[in-house]
């Protein structure tokens, strides 16, 4: 596998996270602040151990890359950090593992693993993509979590010590399931604006589905899959397809190449490579206001939505609002008000 670095894509200058990220992200994020006990598993695990005991693994197990190991990865991290405007460069292991996966962990410190059958898989690009996107998860907070997550999962012979209960315990991980999958959304995004390409953004995607041999898939068939996914079946399809998606770590590939090419089709993307983004001395928005948008990003979804799950509750939802809106004139009438 050849790399080489094109720097002639546009640099981000002080780009916020913000710019990118997806707003069921911010408001899983948001929600999962809130559940009862998070902060005491926090504060058992991240406390107790910090995030040295996992970067030790990584250490100790792994190859760490720089100028002398995987070079040419090494330029890759460089230049996710040049376009995405990242001053504190963070670690890169390589991991011996046949799994097609990657990863950010670590709290003050955060730093990057890669798989290493995902050097035998993607290209130079495919694999920047990669790269960026696990430095999006960095650029938006999301590794403290991540990091609380890897724990959950990994150490889960620890648990039977934690001074809180079971039931809150499974809670906080049923929480932080559900916002890992939805930070994947962002994260994809953050791949894309530095490889400047949708085409490569999907073929990832594909590679990650199917795996290396691109000549034998195609990119439409692949958009065909994402459509019948969405609409096919009927309620109790969508019923199933909320089930089969709780023990994954990801959303399926079809469902993030959707979600990644109605964000690159809807304007948002160009506006950014525009020079139009959120920069990170930029007044933050609340977290009501996080919320607001995701509602709003939330809606739309499900009115353009032809998974028949989806256009039940869009349905359900506008027949409440508008019996609503009626109940308020009636009872306006009665008492002579607007």
């Amino acid at each position: 596998m050849r790399y080489l670095v094109h720097m002639d894509r546009k640099q981000l200058t002080n780009i916020s996270p913000r710019a990118w990220e997806h707003p069921a992200d911010r408001a899983a994020l948001t929600a999962l602040k809130q559940v009862p006990g998070l902060n005491d598993v926090v504060k058992f695990f991240l406390g107790m151990t910090g995030e040295k005991s996992i970067r030790l693994i990584f250490l100790g197990a792994s190859v760490r890359v720089n100028e002398r190991q995987f070079p040419k990865i090494n330029a890759l991290v460089d230049e996710a950090c040049r376009v995405l405007d990242v001053s504190d460069r963070p670690e890169l292991y390589i991991t011996q593992n046949p799994a097609l996966n990657a990863g950010a962990v670590g709290v003050k410190r955060p730093f990057v693993t890669l798989n290493s059958s995902l050097l035998d898989t993607l290209n130079e690009e495919e694999t920047l993509a990669v790269i960026a996107h696990e430095i999006g998860h960095i650029m938006s907070g999301h590794v403290l979590y991540k990091t609380l997550l890897w724990f959950l999962l990994n150490i889960a012979a620890i648990a039977i010590r934690i001074p809180v209960a079971q039931i809150v315990l499974l809670g906080v991980l049923m929480a932080l399931r559900e916002w890992d999958r939805k930070s994947e959304l962002s994260a994809d995004r953050a791949g894309l604006l530095v490889v400047q390409n949708p085409e490569i953004s999907k073929t990832v995607l594909m590679k990650l589905a199917g795996g290396k041999h691109l000549e034998e898939m195609n990119l439409q068939e692949f958009h065909k899959q994402a459509e019948e996914y969405e609409s096919g079946g009927d309620v109790l399809d969508g019923i199933y397809k909320i089930l089969n998606v709780l023990g994954q770590s990801h959303p399926f590939p079809v469902l993030r190449l959707k979600s990644l090419d109605d964000w690159a089709n809807d304007g948002s993307y160009q506006r950014i490579l525009g020079g139009e983004y959120t920069k990170r001395d930029d007044k933050e928005e609340n977290f009501a206001q996080d919320f607001s948008e995701a509602s709003k990003q939330y809606q739309e979804d499900l009115k353009g939505s032809q998974d028949p799950l989806a256009q039940t509750v869009s349905n359900i939802g506008e027949g409440l609002e508008n019996a609503g809106k009626e109940a308020i004139k009636f009872f306006g009438s009665i008492f002579g008000r607007e």
